[in-house]
């Protein structure tokens, strides 16, 4: 409906009917589109093992996006599919899989999707849930679920499919309660860093283990507030986990002892503008881009952790990102690739987040075919994506430093540039 329908809703009732009819073109497009997913993957699959065996050897793998009993797909198939639903490949396969395992091993929910009797969504819950039954199982879930799966809550879903697994499978049944009494972990969300360089951490502990960490944090922290540090309790325990890492847990906080604890070696790879680096007196804010953490945090909290007197500094040369490297060899030399590293920062392939330092230097006029190693021609991509422009028909183009043009096997084109990926346009002859 165009937006002038909505301005023309001068009364409750009519919004309401509006809305109502938006909702329903909704769930019809969600139905189409798994629909679609659905008919990409027939296309695209490799029904037996003897036929994936046909595909090239080392340019694409079958893979399995759904679970036992659903058909394979050819693994470069999933990159273009992705790339037009605007989702990273690993969101798109995850989302491929998802209609498949529905179309294929839970077929009566996915008519009541089709039917718009279910959201596409709980669908797509159920059928991450079932991918890893055995056949019998997820035909127990399909049974026992296409008639109230609309109207049940996500326990009751849950509750279902683990009563197909005790069924069907009581082996991994079993072994799922067993990891479940060893879920112990401790995560330390350093990608997910504030602006002010703090950062979340939780975990589940042993008991035995969670008392002695309680007690050697709250000894710590007690014993700052003895030598003057004010500031609340719950700010010096969070210093004393940091210095805990850092010494021997039996070693006592005393400046006399001659034993010395451990520098801290963290290497961040910090970008500054122009403008903080010629602010001396840093009375303005300026932002820093800690590459280890995508985010950005001040230029003054840069300062604060090198001016940490257990913070071990070493200073890098700058690199000059408006130069130009050009060598004559194959292999990429180390300047050049830490210039794409620095002017990327990602995989150049649209949608895709891999951190360019742990990418392959692709040269994108290849070499075989007089391609220069230069940095007009070399770019980050990461190995899968790669292998995919190597030995698939994706083709990209380097308009500037930092933009792409990328056309995909079928004719879609996207641009890909600092800002992220944007589509250029639908299918070209």
């Amino acid at each position: 409906m165009a937006n002038g329908e909505l301005l023309d809703c001068d009364d409750a009732s009519a919004l309401l009917a509006f809305v109502r009819a938006e909702r329903q073109a909704e769930a019809r497009a969600a139905a189409n589109l798994m629909a679609s997913a659905v008919a990409w993957a027939a296309m695209h699959s490799t029904e037996s093992l003897d036929e994936a065996a046909s595909l090239v050897p080392g340019s694409q793998e079958p893979v399995a996006i759904a679970g036992e009993g659903a058909p394979l797909v050819a693994e470069f198939s999933v990159f273009e599919f992705a790339a037009a639903l605007g989702l990273s490949t690993d969101a798109g396969r995850i989302y491929l899989g998802d209609a498949v395992e529905l179309a294929h091993r839970l077929p009566r929910l996915y008519g009541r999707v089709q039917a718009l009797d279910l959201p596409a969504w709980k669908a797509r819950r159920i059928a991450k849930a079932t991918s890893d039954l055995p056949m019998e199982g997820a035909a127990y879930v399909d049974a026992h679920l296409h008639t109230v799966a609309h109207k049940v809550s996500i326990a009751q879903l849950d509750r279902t499919v683990e009563e197909a697994r005790v069924t069907f499978d009581p082996a991994e049944a079993q072994a799922r309660q067993v990891a479940a009494h060893e879920a112990r972990h401790f995560d330390i969300e350093s990608q997910q860093v504030s602006f002010d360089g703090t950062v979340d951490v939780h975990g589940t502990l042993d008991l035995a283990d969670a008392l002695d960490l309680e007690d050697a944090v709250a000894r710590r922290a007690r014993e700052f507030g003895q030598l003057g540090l004010d500031v609340a309790l719950d700010i010096r325990r969070s210093i004393a986990v940091g210095d805990l890492a850092r010494r021997q847990l039996s070693l006592e906080l005393n400046a006399e002892d001659p034993r010395r604890k451990r520098p801290r070696q963290v290497v961040l790879h910090v970008h500054l503008s122009e403008a903080a680096l010629g602010d001396p007196t840093g009375d303005d804010l300026h932002l820093a881009r800690v590459e280890e953490t995508r985010s950005f945090v001040s230029a003054e909290q840069v300062k604060t952790w090198c001016a940490n007197g257990d913070t071990q500094v070493i200073v890098k040369p700058v690199i000059d990102l408006a130069g130009h490297v050009h060598v004559d060899a194959y292999e990429t030399p180390d300047r050049l690739r830490e210039r794409q590293v620095l002017l990327q920062h990602s995989c150049v392939f649209p949608w895709c987040r891999k951190p360019a330092r742990r990418c392959d230097c692709d040269h994108i006029d290849p070499a075989a075919r007089g391609g220069p190693t230069c940095d007009c021609n070399i770019a980050p991509l990461c190995r899968r994506h790669h292998r995919a422009k190597t030995h698939t028909r994706w083709r990209y183009d380097k308009l500037d430093d930092t933009t792409f043009v990328w056309r995909s096997p079928n004719g879609l084109l996207f641009k890909r540039d600092h800002t992220g990926t944007i589509p250029l346009d639908t299918l070209q002859p």
